[in-house]
């Protein structure tokens, strides 16, 4: 109550359009203080939903990078398994197993290329 009384004291010296002058000047500055504290919360409405977008996100990239971990470890073992039936049927051919081998892990590094620049296009590396 004290400050309510020195703020009278202060405008009750003055003319009663000076008072309606201060009066207006202190609803602007009321209005600027509601202003910014509406700014704040759009802001913090704004970071969470930023959030929340970018948790969303990374659960849809983890599941597109398990998906095509996936695919790369099928290659592979189809990769060791073809390896073995050939390395058996092709006896001294090594020719053969090797254009194979080659075959399928090149078809493995494009998947793997593919899957690392989807990832680097995503985070901008």
């Amino acid at each position: 109550m004290a400050t309510k009384t020195k703020k009278r004291a202060k405008v009750g010296g003055l003319s009663r359009e000076a008072r309606a002058a201060y009066g207006e000047i202190q609803r602007g500055v009321q209005d600027l203080e509601k202003s910014m504290l509406e700014i704040q919360r759009g802001l913090r409405k704004a970071e969470q939903k930023i959030a929340a977008d970018a948790r969303i996100r990374i659960r849809e990239l983890r599941k597109d990078a398990q998906a095509q971990l996936g695919v790369l470890k099928a290659k592979q073992r189809e990769a060791a398994h073809t390896l073995k039936k050939l390395s058996a049927a092709a006896g001294e051919s090594w020719q053969d197993i090797k254009r194979s081998a080659d075959s399928f892990l090149g078809d493995a590094r494009v998947t793997a290329a593919s899957v690392v620049e989807r990832f680097r296009s995503v985070f901008g590396g």
